[in-house]
């Protein structure tokens, strides 16, 4: 799969195509369904299939005061579209220039100047453009100007309730990544590089990769078992600490995961962590010797969580 620039001219071969435009943060069933009408359609037609996305999100340009809120950064996102069947993925800058376009313009300048679209696929509830003054019934309009056809999906329901990126927030909020995983079709993970900590962990007999939570959502604090995925492809089964260390000072920030069976060394890798289920809030104990049993118990569980969970799958 091609990445491409929002600002730049698409490559003839990746031109004429079918994109499906969404921000798409989490990429949940409904964005799925986007997504795979998008894909179905250009495959049906003959063309290439494109998915467009925006990054930073709007919300972060606009507000950048919010709290962190994202559930999967842009290279997590191209690798969901690539698993997909894209031909192709464009990112779209979203600085001042961008925010500033009208709809109209968006549509003459990016997708019709830029991209050379002949069809778009969004969700029903999509807008864009300067103060969102665009939406699918003015895409289906500048459709018929600019000669390419516009499809809006519907939302996907579970549970007599629509799929969408507040309501995995509002789960992973909760403790429930296992819901989150349901609506995401994946458990939800957090990537990053591995970095140095102050190495604690390796002194009591539980040595950590340790990744920074960056623009990520911050769940529910605790202890997770949790399965993580080097870049070489090996999958890693433990248990992990997320949140501030109350144990120790002064407090950081962390996801802290610690392999069952492992002792590779990880820095400065890049690794990907799956929150699979949530063991227990954090808390601090009455010392490292009541800490380290509290850990011998919480792999304990952890193992038992996660070798069901294999064997679910199986």
């Amino acid at each position: 799969m091609q990445r491409l620039d929002g600002g730049a001219v698409a490559p003839g071969n990746l031109r004429g195509g079918v994109v499906a435009l969404g921000n798409f943060d989490g990429f949940h069933l409904g964005h799925q369904a986007v997504v795979g009408r998008a894909i179905a359609r250009a495959r049906a037609e003959g063309r290439p299939a494109l998915v467009a996305t925006f990054d930073p999100h709007p919300v972060r340009f606009f507000r950048p005061e919010t709290p962190p809120f994202g559930l999967t950064t842009i290279e997590q996102r191209l690798g969901l579209f690539e698993r997909a069947g894209a031909d192709a993925a464009v990112v779209f800058r979203f600085d001042a220039a961008l925010a500033a376009l009208s709809a109209e313009a968006f549509v003459a300048d990016r997708l019709v100047g830029l991209l050379g679209v002949a069809g778009m696929v969004t969700g029903e509830d999509f807008t864009f453009g300067a103060a969102r003054s665009g939406d699918v019934g003015v895409l289906a309009r500048l459709g018929d100007l600019h000669g390419f056809a516009h499809e809006a999906v519907g939302p996907v329901s579970l549970d007599g309730a629509p799929v969408s990126s507040s309501r995995i927030r509002a789960a992973l909020k909760a403790g429930n990544p296992q819901e989150a995983a349901r609506l995401l079709t994946r458990p939800w993970a957090i990537a990053g590089w591995v970095q140095h900590g102050d190495k604690v962990g390796r002194t009591v007999g539980y040595p950590t990769a340790n990744l920074d939570m960056g623009a990520y959502l911050r769940p529910a604090y605790g202890i997770y078992a949790v399965r993580g995925r080097l870049a070489d492809g090996r999958v890693l089964q433990g248990a992990a600490n997320l949140g501030v260390r109350p144990q120790f000072e002064p407090p950081k920030e962390l996801l802290e995961p610690y392999f069952f069976d492992f002792s590779g060394d990880l820095y400065g890798q890049g690794l990907e962590v799956e929150l699979v289920e949530y063991l227990r809030p954090e808390e601090k104990f009455d010392g490292l010797e009541a800490l380290v049993a509290q850990m011998d118990r919480d792999c304990a569980r952890a193992r038992e969580v996660l070798g069901n969970a294999s064997t679910a799958r199986a």
